[in-house]
């Protein structure tokens, strides 16, 4: 990003280097508020456009840049949360947060051959796996900000105040309510070796459509939630059951021939991605609790789908 030239000012913007320093942190923030890489880059792109339309004599007035635009960011996620919840009970199917692959996996560099900037990178860690940010499309917006500020970004609750709009103690409460729904839906994880062994024994039992090797992968009351955007082949609701999600992956299987399947880490977890005619078709991302498979997410939109088929990466490990 190259800083506007502003008439009457020669000399070079000695905020520009502390200014753009920021916008990896800012692309982290919004794609965990708002579960899509696409958004996050909206809103960053609208937080230096209002730092831009400033003055200089305006930005100079600033104490600390950095908190500024994160103010601004976390303010503008805010507002897009609460259009975006009327926005999801319209959608057609399921929705599921933007996976995202892993950068060493990443095929090559935006269209055109520009490389992706490191800026635009989301740190895979713990917060951005698939089943903590489905807990967090739970929230209520306020919810939301307020813990993924104090609890991931390690905000004061007086920062996060005037992000929010509420007091200190508003702001406790919200992150408080927050945990509690992170506590009620996480179960006990397998050790990532052991996910990486259940996965791929997973991939292994669908390409063989070994019906009894699935339904033995899959725990009894697993579930099965795949997002299309609206595609017509894509299951409207989730599947329910061991035994119904192998039957339903056996019925992928017969419907598409020639489906290959690749081990691809998704989110920063054991993941697996679905290739027809070399174009990926789904992305799917897996809970694994006591060696078996209690959730799965299989992302289909094809929205959802670009850092993982035109070349844009959105990660970083």
């Amino acid at each position: 990003m190259t800083a506007p030239s502003e008439p009457g000012h020669a000399r070079p913007d000695p905020s520009l280097s502390a200014i753009i320093s920021e916008r990896r942190h800012l692309i982290n923030l919004a794609y965990r508020l708002l579960g899509t890489l696409a958004d996050a880059e909206d809103v960053v792109q609208e937080t230096y456009a209002r730092w831009y339309a400033m003055s200089r004599p305006q930005q100079e007035a600033i104490r600390s840049p950095g908190a500024w635009l994160t103010t601004v960011a976390g303010r503008i996620c805010l507002d897009l949360l609460g259009s975006a919840r009327a926005r999801r009970e319209s959608y057609v199917g399921e929705w599921i947060p933007e996976p995202l692959p892993d950068r060493t996996e990443w095929t090559g560099g935006r269209p055109g051959g520009v490389s992706a900037d490191p800026a635009d990178r989301v740190t895979l860690d713990e917060s951005v796996n698939m089943a903590f940010l489905v807990v967090l499309e739970s929230m209520t917006p306020a919810e939301r900000v307020a813990f993924v500020l104090h609890d991931v970004f390690r905000y004061s609750f007086a920062e996060v105040a005037g992000i929010v709009g509420r007091t200190p103690a508003a702001c406790r409460q919200l992150a408080s309510s927050a945990r509690r729904r992170i506590r009620a839906s996480q179960a006990l994880p397998a050790p990532s070796a052991r996910r990486d062994d259940v996965v791929r024994d997973f991939k292994r039992a669908w390409e063989a459509k070994d019906i009894g090797a699935l339904i033995g992968l899959l725990a009894p009351e697993a579930t099965m939630i795949s997002d299309g955007g609206g595609l017509a082949s894509t299951a409207l609701h989730p599947i329910e059951g061991g035994e119904r999600i192998a039957r339903y992956a056996l019925t992928i299987a017969a419907v598409a021939p020639g489906l290959t399947i690749l081990e691809r880490t998704v989110n920063g977890q054991p993941g697996l991605v679905a290739q027809r005619d070399g174009a990926v078709s789904a992305v799917m991302a897996f809970e694994v609790v006591d060696d078996r498979i209690t959730r799965i997410w299989a992302v289909r939109n094809p929205d959802k789908l670009r850092p993982w088929t035109d070349g844009t990466d959105g990660t970083d490990g």
